[in-house]
C-alpha cells in the first residue's frame, strides 16, 4: 500500500464503499455479501494469508492445519459458505453420523462404542445406538433419554439459561459423572471448548438442540479433505477477486474513526482509507481497541468476554496404525483422534492430530512432557501403534482460540450493529446464539453485511437466509442496549462443528 488516501476497491454502481478489517472466515463473508450487493469492499487483513484460526502452514513435506476442523449438516451458513468459494466438494459431509468411541479403561470386547443415526425422526434416530452404548449402565442410557427430552423442552429464548451452568443441570436431571463424561462432555467439550460445568446452559442447549434434536441429519460430520488454507485462503480469495474485492494483507489498521458526511476513516500504516460503511471483524479485545468513543453503551463488557484455549498434538507414525477417518476417547487424556494423512500431503505412514480442547491445564506445558504423556496413551488406544516408529512429534497451540462460554457470557456479546451508523461488528464471538465455531463466525459475517447494507440503503435480498431467522437480530442473553502461528518445539491448533 502506498501513502495516500483511497476509496475501496472494485466496481460499484452507485460508489458505496465498504472496509472490512479482519480476513478470517467472518471478514471473508462480510466483504463477499456486501460486494455481491453491489457495494465496493477493500478487506484489509494483518497476517500474510486469510482463514484467521482456521489455517495451514507447510512443515517439512506436511501441509498442516493449526487444528481439526469440523462441521456439522445443521452449520448451514458455513455450508453456504463452502458453496460460495467453490470448496463443499472439498470438505464433505457423512452420509450419516457415525463415531466411533474407544474406552481405554473398559475391559477387552467392550472398548469400542459407537454414536451413530439411523433413518428415523427425531429422537428415534439415535435410540437404537443409545440402546447399545457399551460405555453407559442401562440406567444411565434411561436417564440420557429422560434429560434429552427436559433438554429439547427448553425454551432457548429464555434469558435465565445464560446464567446456569450446563453441569449442574445435567446432575439435577439425573445425569451421572460417567455419563457426563462419556456422552455430554464427549460432544460438549469438542463443540463448546469448556466441560459442562463451565457452560452456559444456553449455548449447550443450543448445541444439543440443533445438532442432536432437530433433525435427524442435524449432526452428520463434514470435514476438509484438503488443508484448510487450500479453502479459506486459496478458494476464499479467488472468491474475493472474482467479486472485486480488494484484499490487502500484512495491512494493519491503526485506527477507525467517523469521518464527515457520515463516512468513516481508517488508518493503515502510510494509508487513509475513506468509506461508506466498516466491519469490524476481528476478536474481542482489537475490536475494543479500535471502537470509536460511544460506539458500543459499555465497551469494557468486550474485554470481559473470556478466552479458551486450544491444543492439537501431531503424531507421524511409519506405518499405518488407525483404520478410522477419526475416533473419539474416554478414559485417557486424549479427545479426538484424525486421520491427516492424505490431506497433509504424506506419502508414508500416516499422520494422526490430536485435538484437545478446554486445554487450560496443558497448553504451556513442554513438548518433551506431553510426548511423553501421549504417546503411551496412543498406544493404550491403538494396539496397531505398538512397534510402530514415530517420525515426528510437534504440537500447536491457540492460546485465545474460542470465546469462554462460561455462564453470564451472553449479556457481553455484542450484536453486529453498533451506535455508530455504518460501523458493523463481526466475529464467531459476537452475539450469533452459537458457540465459537466456524458457523458462528459466518453467520456474523452475514449479519454485520446485513446491518452494512441497512445502513447503506442497499437491498439485502440477497443474503443467505440462516433458518429464516433475520440476520441482524439480537440472540437471547445478548445485551438489549447494544444494537444490533508456527511449529514449536522439536512445533500453532474439533473447531467448527462439534469444532
Amino acid at each position: 500500500m502506498t501513502d495516500g488516501t483511497r476509496t475501496g476497491g472494485g466496481t460499484s454502481a452507485d460508489g458505496r464503499t465498504a472496509v472490512v478489517v479482519g480476513g478470517g472466515l467472518a471478514g471473508i463473508t462480510a466483504a463477499l455479501s456486501l460486494a455481491d450487493a453491489g457495494v465496493r469492499v477493500t478487506l484489509l487483513e494483518g497476517r500474510p494469508r486469510l482463514g484467521g484460526l482456521a489455517f495451514s502452514f507447510r512443515r517439512g513435506e506436511l501441509t498442516v492445519d493449526n487444528g481439526q476442523h469440523v462441521y456439522l449438516r445443521c452449520c448451514t451458513a458455513y455450508r453456504w459458505f463452502l458453496d460460495r468459494i467453490d470448496g463443499a466438494a472439498l470438505a464433505p459431509l457423512q452420509d450419516r453420523l457415525d463415531v466411533p468411541v474407544l474406552d481405554a479403561a473398559a475391559r477387552p470386547g467392550r472398548r469400542l462404542g459407537r454414536l451413530r443415526r439411523d433413518a428415523l425422526p427425531v429422537p428415534l434416530h439415535l435410540g437404537r445406538s443409545l440402546a447399545t452404548y457399551p460405555h453407559l449402565s442401562l440406567a444411565e442410557r434411561a436417564n440420557a433419554v429422560r434429560a434429552a427430552l427436559a433438554l429439547k423442552a427448553l425454551d432457548l429464548a429464555d434469558p435465565a439459561l445464560d446464567e446456569r451452568d450446563f453441569g449442574s443441570w445435567l446432575a439435577a436431571h439425573g445425569q451421572s459423572a460417567r455419563a457426563v463424561e462419556a456422552l455430554w462432555d464427549l460432544v460438549g467439550v469438542a463443540t463448546l471448548n469448556a466441560v459442562a460445568q463451565d457452560s452456559s446452559l444456553a449455548l449447550a442447549a443450543m448445541v444439543f438442540k440443533t445438532g442432536l434434536l432437530s433433525d435427524p441429519g442435524a449432526a452428520d460430520i463434514g470435514w476438509a479433505r484438503v488443508p484448510l488454507g487450500d479453502l479459506h485462503d486459496g478458494l476464499a480469495r479467488r472468491a474475493l477477486d472474482a467479486a472485486g474485492v480488494r484484499t490487502e494483507l500484512r495491512t494493519r489498521v491503526t485506527s477507525v474513526s467517523p469521518a464527515a458526511n457520515g463516512r468513516w476513516t481508517v488508518e493503515v500504516p502510510g494509508e487513509r482509507l475513506d468509506a461508506d460503511a466498516v466491519v469490524l471483524a476481528v476478536p474481542q479485545r482489537e475490536t475494543h481497541g479500535l471502537l470509536p468513543a460511544g460506539a458500543l453503551d459499555a465497551p469494557e463488557r468486550l474485554l470481559d468476554i473470556g478466552t479458551a484455549p486450544i491444543l492439537d498434538i501431531h503424531v507421524v507414525y511409519d506405518r499405518k496404525v488407525l483404520g478410522k477417518p477419526f475416533f473419539a476417547a474416554l478414559g485417557s487424556p486424549v479427545q479426538w483422534v484424525f486421520d491427516r494423512t492424505e490431506a497433509s500431503g504424506l506419502r508414508e505412514g500416516q499422520y494422526l492430530a490430536l485435538s484437545q480442547s478446554a486445554a487450560q491445564d496443558e497448553i504451556d506445558t513442554p513438548v518433551a512432557t506431553l510426548r511423553e504423556r501421549y504417546l503411551p496413551e496412543l498406544e493404550r488406544l491403538l494396539p496397531a501403534v505398538r512397534g510402530a516408529g514415530v517420525r515426528d512429534f510437534f504440537v500447536t497451540r491457540e492460546r485465545t482460540a474460542t470465546f469462554a462460554p462460561a455462564p453470564g457470557v451472553g449479556r457481553l456479546r455484542p450484536g453486529a450493529r453498533t451506535k455508530a451508523p455504518g460501523l458493523c461488528l463481526a466475529g464467531a464471538w459476537t452475539a450469533t446464539g452459537w458457540p465459537a465455531t466456524m458457523e458462528s463466525a459466518v453467520r456474523s459475517g452475514i449479519s454485520a453485511a446485513d446491518a452494512a447494507l441497512d445502513a447503506l440503503g442497499r437491498p439485502r435480498d440477497h443474503l443467505f437466509d440462516f433458518g429464516g431467522e433475520a440476520a441482524g437480530r439480537a440472540f437471547p442473553g445478548a445485551d438489549p442496549r447494544t444494537p444490533g502461528r508456527v511449529p514449536e518445539g522439536a512445533g500453532v491448533p474439533l473447531r467448527g462443528g462439534p469444532r
